[in-house]
């Protein structure tokens, strides 16, 4: 696991001047630091957020915020003892303006396990794109998954007849469907990260053919299920990948996330492109639109 602290302007400052500038690397997107040192990463972020990664993570995270409050991160994130088998699903992009949505699910048995463990599977949160863009494709190799990718232009028209929740419960379901149809038998241990309630879930999808159930729903499931973590980690790797795509097509680098940044992003965009280049690229139900245009 990764540590990372809210930092205020005086430990930021302390862990800067704390080493040589040769151990500064190049800075990953979203941050200001980067320091590799004695087998640790830390990354400062323009948030205020300081990750702590590699072998020597805990002691270093540990000398600038507290051996308590590193140990209150491993008991909040340790995994509960892994059973297998097991499949879990997670979904990304749904806080995003632009992009798509991904829904994968994964499958792992202990063997399967055993090839992947040693990689970092944790929630993906928690992860910097450059170690999604590492681990995602090991675990597509090793991995059975199904994975989905809703565009935004066909989110937009979905949507004019199903809430975000009610997409989110088909595209699950749907991903698990394609699991049984790929010969896998689905376990009794099936998990979903929980973004409604089980009843609301089950009612979204009551009209489709072929329903899968005896699902357990849980929140922060990422950090309990090994496999709803790797979900979660393709699922972002596929998102990575389409903002990729699509700033390449466009000239421009897209930004995450629905925040000020996005809105003034909106209208560069749609001065360059157009409105109906927007529907393709983004989910214009969402409030930026409003805000950015109107």
């Amino acid at each position: 696991m990764n540590y990372v602290f809210k930092a205020d302007k005086d430990t930021t400052e302390r862990i800067i001047t704390s080493f040589d500038r040769e151990y500064f690397v190049q800075p990953v997107p979203y941050s200001d630091y980067r320091i590799s040192y004695d087998d640790c990463i830390i990354t400062v972020y323009s948030s205020g957020k300081v990750m702590f990664q590699g072998e020597n993570r805990r002691i270093y995270a540990a000398s600038f915020f507290g051996l308590e409050a590193t140990q209150a991160q491993e008991e909040e994130k340790s995994p509960a003892p892994a059973v297998f088998p097991q499949a879990g699903s997670d979904e990304v992009g749904t806080g995003d303006y632009f992009g798509p949505i991904c829904v994968c699910r994964c499958y792992l048995d202990g063997n399967i396990y055993r090839k992947v463990e040693k990689l970092n599977l944790i929630d993906s949160k928690q992860l910097s794109d450059a170690a999604i863009l590492e681990i995602a494709p090991q675990l597509i190799k090793h991995v059975p998954h199904s994975l989905l990718i809703l565009s935004p232009e066909k989110y937009n028209s979905v949507h004019q007849e199903a809430n975000l929740n009610k997409i989110k419960a088909l595209m699950h379901n749907k991903a698990y469907v394609n699991l049984k149809n790929k010969g896998f038998r689905l376990p009794s241990q099936i998990v979903i990260d929980q973004f409604c309630s089980p009843a609301s879930y089950y009612r979204y999808i009551s009209e489709e053919k072929d329903i899968i159930r005896n699902i357990t729903f849980e929140t922060k499931a990422e950090n309990k299920y090994v496999s709803v973590a790797c979900g979660a980690i393709i699922s972002r790797y596929a998102f990575l990948t389409e903002m990729d795509r699509i700033s390449e097509k466009y000239g421009m680098q897209f930004p995450k996330g629905a925040g000020e940044k996005v809105d003034v992003f909106i209208r560069e965009f749609v001065s360059r492109h157009g409105e109906d280049e927007l529907r393709k690229v983004a989910k214009t139900d969402y409030k930026n639109t409003e805000k950015a245009l109107r």
